[in-house]
């Protein structure tokens, strides 16, 4: 089963992006567009107090019409951060995922924030893992190398 260190070191980016609580809701979009990314660890000072994702702007600025370069960060974001370690597993982190209907997990290691792991990162490896075991089936069914 695959860990989270492992998903991070597979990912071609290693950077976790964050926010401070107080910018602009509209520069926070404007990061996730730049790097193509779907949420943002946000910070106060050396402190994670939050998430912020393209579903919080959706449901929170644009749905209640309220103005993104007004707005602070920590007006929209959701405060309630679950975090995975490395050690975890994918399975892990998917029932989390499920269970809390979230998209983006942080990850951390000895406390400090070391990666972002995304529900499609997960299911890239899950499928990754489940196509090598078919492989290793159907070598030992047919009889062919490995077995």
């Amino acid at each position: 089963m695959t860990s989270v260190a492992q998903v991070l070191k597979s990912k071609p980016e290693q950077v976790v992006y964050t926010i401070a609580a107080d910018d602009s809701v509209y520069d926070a979009i404007r990061l996730m567009a730049d790097k193509q990314i779907g949420a943002l660890v946000v910070t106060d000072g050396p402190d994670i107090v939050g998430i912020v994702t393209e579903r919080d702007y959706a449901r929170k600025i644009v749905l209640m019409d309220r103005s993104s370069k007004t707005t602070a960060v920590r007006d929209i974001m959701s405060p309630h951060v679950r975090f995975v370690e490395l050690d975890q597993t994918t399975y892990d982190c998917m029932a989390l995922m499920t269970q809390r209907r979230m998209r983006h997990l942080p990850v951390l290691a000895d406390g400090e924030l070391v990666g972002m792991v995304s529900i499609g990162d997960l299911v890239k490896e899950i499928i990754a893992e489940q196509q090598f075991t078919i492989e290793q089936l159907e070598h030992y069914i047919t009889g062919g190398p490995g077995t």
